[in-house]
């Protein structure tokens, strides 16, 4: 018995990618495929007796008004980001100005089905805001090149993608110069994230050239890693304690990875700032009101989603792509946490 043949199949045949394959054979509209393009999909998938599932030829057709905004993790680390609320507002508002609604999914970042593209392939939105991708995703690449439009939170290593981001490794440079101002030398790092995402390797990049502009060494042992989340900043923060090291202030490059970092100070009876000084990134609304006030970088969240939702819109409604970016501008916010260097 021969094998049922795919979509992969077909993309390797044709020479394209699976969601090229799936926008042409599924009549997606709106995609501006070429029509050389498509005849070599339609001829691959004629040679291969190649049929998609009955279930996507009887989709329905037709504009949705409704914007996905997608976050590039798992769902327990993306309802814990604690900054998405006022870059969801910020869509929303947007969105209901011109008669749009708005779904959110949270998609990990190995994901295997291809859920992006099946948001457009079952018509359950006309356009996606994806927030936090992987530095290398081949899937939004792929959607991309199908004229999906396609609005990135953050950047990927591909050119051209329109998105709407802050420049993070001059923020995290503005974060480090302020606690080396103070008389710190001795500095720690702890990432927001993994280094699958450029927002994680520009934090580190601006942290590294603070440090060395200020003419002291970076050194890799002081340079720790959480993952979205207030457990893996607690974690974090017992793993610099349990080290030799003795920095005098730390870095954290997210205000909830922070929470659970002044945890673990808490519970160890090390006095912030008195003992250590302590710098966040992305001013979640809870910052101002923790115990010592958390001085950190602010983020423009609400901004970041209503130019999100502005510029996909306006992609959508004038069917034309986008052809810059928007960095928007961060700002220092200096609290009671960072204090100043112990005589």
């Amino acid at each position: 018995m021969n094998k049922r043949a795919t979509a992969k199949d077909v993309a390797d045949a044709a020479g394209v990618s699976r969601t090229t394959v799936s926008f042409v054979l599924n009549n997606i509209e709106g995609m501006r495929i070429s029509e050389e393009t498509r005849q070599k999909v339609l001829q691959a998938a004629e040679a291969l007796n190649y049929h998609p599932d009955a279930s996507a030829r009887s989709m329905v057709k037709g504009k949705t008004f409704i914007l996905g905004f997608v976050i590039r993790q798992e769902p327990d680390k993306a309802y814990a980001d604690l900054l998405l609320p006022e870059v969801m507002r910020g869509i929303s508002e947007v969105a209901s100005e011109h008669g749009y609604h708005m779904i959110f999914k949270p998609v990990p970042p190995e994901d295997e089905k291809n859920s992006l593209t099946t948001l457009f392939l079952e018509h359950q939105v006309d356009g996606l805001i994806v927030s936090g991708p992987l530095s290398k995703d081949q899937e939004i690449v792929d959607l991309f090149n199908a004229h999906a439009p396609i609005i990135l939170q953050g950047r990927i290593d591909y050119p051209n993608i329109p998105s709407v981001d802050i420049n993070n490794r001059k923020a995290a440079e503005k974060a480090v110069n302020h606690l080396i101002s103070l008389g710190h030398r001795q500095i720690a790092f702890i990432s927001n994230a993994s280094l699958q995402y450029s927002s994680c390797k520009d934090r580190l990049s601006g942290y590294r050239r603070a440090l060395e502009n200020a003419g002291i060494i970076y050194d890799d042992a002081l340079v720790f890693y959480g993952d979205r989340t207030p457990d893996s900043g607690y974690q974090a923060m017992k793993n610099i304690l349990g080290s030799s090291l003795k920095p005098s202030a730390i870095f954290i490059a997210s205000d909830t990875v922070a929470l659970g970092s002044l945890n673990t100070l808490y519970q160890q009876n090390i006095r912030v700032p008195e003992d250590i000084a302590i710098m966040g990134f992305d001013d979640i609304p809870l910052s101002k009101h923790l115990a010592p006030p958390l001085s950190t970088i602010h983020i423009p969240a609400y901004k970041l989603g209503w130019n999100a939702a502005n510029l996909l819109i306006n992609w959508l409604e004038q069917e034309e792509t986008p052809q810059h970016d928007c960095i928007l501008e961060t700002e220092l916010i200096v609290r009671e946490s960072c204090g100043s260097r112990q005589k």
